[in-house]
């Protein structure tokens, strides 16, 4: 029998992430629907602005060819982008903040401009909108995401995932990033993995090399997380371990439900975009993200 994806459990790095944090902002981020409008919610901030307008643009470039990749100055793209994350779709409080952000962005792509590094080599797009596959059939899960950059290596057929990192911390050494990535290109796409790569954009002009997850031991790990993400949505179990009173995850998405927040739009996943008032209690958290 076909298992069917409409009621299979559905996980990515970002659910998965937000599960282990805080299995309360789980719910809140990935299962809750505002019974007004039938839409999930999610807050937005600065640091998530900017990370999702410098990613368009250097994204974008996979889907041209190499010797016109350049042609339009990324500048000039990353102009087009900007508008929808301006104000507050974006999060900012101020035209000072948002001139900011929008200039780290732009410093960013100068830097990719002037060491374009894979950028300007040959790219493998994956031919799924969202490239999933079924983790296990059997738990009937299955696994999703998008790689920022495959690297295409012609003398060897090969590719190498990199991932472009627009904040100004690293990337946690037990995050399942690289886990998750290493399953998705080996199970949607029939080239090995040759290595993979972080491109902390706002401070370096090369590529910093990862260890290449073990593919078994990266399926143990994932479909491990997996299997308690569905065991507590079907026992509707998602608390915070911090008790009531929340922790740093849950807490401004309970600032929501509580009318503390402003609703500035709707994204492309029909997803209520909030900002959070500056008087809520939770108001600075929107700010802090690492991406």
């Amino acid at each position: 029998m076909v298992s069917d994806p409409y009621s299979a459990t559905w996980v990515s790095h970002s659910s998965m992430s937000d599960f282990l944090k805080c299995p309360r902002a789980y719910f809140l981020k990935n299962v809750y629907k505002d019974p007004k409008t039938r839409h999930k919610i999610t807050i937005m901030g600065p640091a998530l602005a900017l990370g999702q307008a410098v990613h368009e643009v250097i994204e974008s470039l996979s889907t041209i060819p190499t010797n016109d990749r350049f042609k339009t100055s990324l500048i000039e793209r990353y102009e087009q982008v900007w508008p929808k994350v301006s104000g507050k779709l974006g999060g900012f409080r101020s035209t000072s903040q948002e001139h900011e952000y929008k200039e780290r962005g732009a410093a960013m792509l100068r830097r990719v401009m002037q060491y374009p590094g894979p950028v300007k080599n040959l790219a493998v797009k994956i031919n799924q909108d969202l490239p999933h596959y079924w983790l296990s059939p059997e738990d009937e899960i299955i696994l999703c995401g998008k790689i920022d950059w495959l690297e295409y290596h012609p003398d060897t057929d090969s590719v190498s995932i990199i991932d472009f990192k627009t904040g100004k911390g690293e990337e946690d050494s037990n995050s399942l990033q690289l886990p998750i990535y290493r399953l998705l290109v080996a199970n949607t796409q029939k080239r090995a993995v040759e290595g993979a790569f972080y491109w902390y954009l706002d401070r370096d002009n090369q590529l910093t090399p990862q260890e290449l997850p073990d593919l078994h031991e990266a399926h143990r790990q994932v479909l491990d997380v997996a299997k308690k993400i569905k065991v507590a949505r079907k026992l509707q179990v998602m608390k915070c371990p911090k008790g009531e009173g929340g922790c740093f995850a849950c807490r401004p998405l309970e600032a929501v439900l509580r009318g503390e927040a402003e609703l500035v739009g709707t994204n492309e996943y029909r997803t209520d975009i909030y900002i959070l008032n500056p008087s809520s209690p939770s108001g600075e958290t929107a700010d802090s993200q690492v991406l």
